[in-house]
């Protein structure tokens, strides 16, 4: 189970570095937000992307879709920050 975790945050780590380097612009959040980023869009785009490619939700497999997924995902959730402006040191104006 410690080698899941540890491998779930280097996956997050990558897959987080590569979606901040994707999108253009300044992010804020740190390695902390990077893995954290990383591991949110994991679970959700490498998710979705094992439901539809192979009809089937498998934990403990580790395929290059599922890394491609996880890429996706997390430029997904990093966009998803950016737009909603949860980003740290960026704050949305009350009118």
């Amino acid at each position: 189970m410690l080698a899941f975790v540890v491998i779930l945050l280097v996956i997050g780590l990558i897959a987080g570095l590569i979606a901040r380097l994707l999108l253009p612009g300044r992010d804020n959040i740190g390695i902390l937000g990077t893995i954290a980023v990383g591991v949110i869009g994991s679970f959700a785009g490498g998710f979705l992307w094992e439901l539809v490619k192979y009809h089937t939700v498998e934990t403990h497999t580790f395929r290059a879709a599922g890394l491609l997924g996880s890429i996706v995902g997390a430029f997904v959730v990093l966009l998803l920050m950016r737009v909603s402006g949860l980003e740290r040191g960026h704050r949305r104006r009350r009118y």
